[in-house]
């Protein structure tokens, strides 16, 4: 018997394209516009929303009929700042640098409203494997849109990927350099990102028409 049926495998494909939670449903900008300069700093906010909404989603389900309606939305806020604190944490224990660099935007993870909005329309009616599955592909549709713009933005505005020189060194010539390329500074700049997740969209539904008669 399969581990996944049709429908839980939708569950973790359809965000990845389909139903894109940046692209297609236009949620999370703000940290796809702060934190994407750098392609590590991407990563790391990608696995830490992959980990807090795919463990978010389960606990609001395991919790969804006991807890009262009125105070829901307070206690899917305590259960995501917990997690949030956790992240927090963790990578100030083991990545104290890029902690210091993704700054407050970690603890912001707390108000994506990508993260609400699945505990709201599904966490609260499914089980806790949809539910799970349902906040994994979630985030990692949100994931996969954040790691290519920063794998963009850092690679045309600083010439490196994950602080590697990839394409040459600008300062000896060496590389696209010796042929005169420069780098692109306004890349680096929070404009540059929305700019980079509009190609995006555009490059998506281009190529899906289904989603421009949709929306």
């Amino acid at each position: 018997m399969a581990l996944l049926s049709k429908k839980d495998t939708k569950l973790i494909t359809d965000p990845l394209a389909d139903n894109n939670p940046i692209t297609i449903q236009v949620l999370g900008i703000c940290s796809a516009l702060a934190i994407t300069a750098q392609l590590k700093a991407s990563i790391v906010m990608a696995i830490s929303v992959i980990f807090v909404l795919g463990i978010g989603n389960v606990v609001i389900s395991l919790i969804r009929n006991i807890m009262p309606s009125k105070i829901r939305i307070i206690v899917q806020l305590t259960v995501v700042a917990a997690l949030v604190i956790l992240v927090d944490l963790v990578l100030k224990a083991y990545a104290y640098e890029l902690s210091k660099e993704l700054s407050v935007f970690v603890g912001l993870i707390i108000t994506n409203c990508i993260i609400m909005g699945r505990f709201e329309a599904f966490a609260l009616g499914n089980g806790p494997w949809r539910s799970f599955l349902d906040g994994i592909g979630n985030a990692l549709g949100y994931g996969l849109i954040l790691i290519l713009v920063g794998f963009f933005r850092e690679l045309l505005g600083s010439g490196t990927l994950l602080g590697f020189r990839v394409l040459g060194d600008p300062i000896e010539k060496t590389g696209l350099y010796a042929l005169g390329y420069e780098n692109n500074g306004f890349m680096l700049l929070s404009p540059m990102a929305l700019i980079v997740v509009g190609l995006i969209i555009w490059i998506q539904r281009s190529r899906n028409t289904s989603l421009i008669e949709d929306n």
